[in-house]
């Protein structure tokens, strides 16, 4: 599928969030309890195991643009089964439990303007993929976006 133009904005505020995650600002720090750095820490890894679990399930579909690749197939198993983007989630988890670790309300605000992009890109991500594959709609009602649906 042909690269738009929102494509390459999505990535380039995503990769100018991932810089800005670097930098910290004291005045900033928050205090977190310890068991909450704790859990922070397992947050963290979750996070990342997600990411690497996701990427080796995408192999050769892997694109950091949402719009999918030529030639490109859905991947329906594997944690894919259970949520639409999970290296998203993967990003957030690892950002999310790092920023609790380090007590950072700074990285937590960056973490929280990642979510909002996450949630526009991938509403975006989801048309594209609906006119690419024509059992995209009901891969999205049986799985949840970022976390997995709770059937009821």
């Amino acid at each position: 599928m042909k690269l738009q133009t929102a494509d390459v904005i999505f990535v380039l505020i995503q990769f100018a969030l991932f810089f800005l995650f670097i930098f910290e600002i004291p005045s900033f720090q928050i205090h977190i309890p310890s068991s909450i750095k704790l859990a922070g820490i397992g947050v963290a890894i979750v996070g990342l195991l997600l990411i690497l679990i996701a990427l080796l399930q995408l192999n050769k579909n892997l694109s950091p643009f949402p719009s999918p690749k030529s030639g490109s197939h859905l991947i329906q198993n594997g944690v894919y089964k259970y949520i639409r983007h999970p290296i998203y989630t993967g990003i957030l988890f690892l950002f999310l439990g790092y920023s609790l670790y380090v007590s950072s309300g700074y990285k937590l605000v960056i973490t929280l303007l990642l979510l909002m992009l996450f949630i526009f890109k991938s509403r975006y991500e989801e048309k594209r993929l609906t006119q690419t594959f024509k059992e995209y709609t009901n891969y999205q009602k049986s799985t949840g976006r970022f976390l997995p649906k709770i059937n009821r």
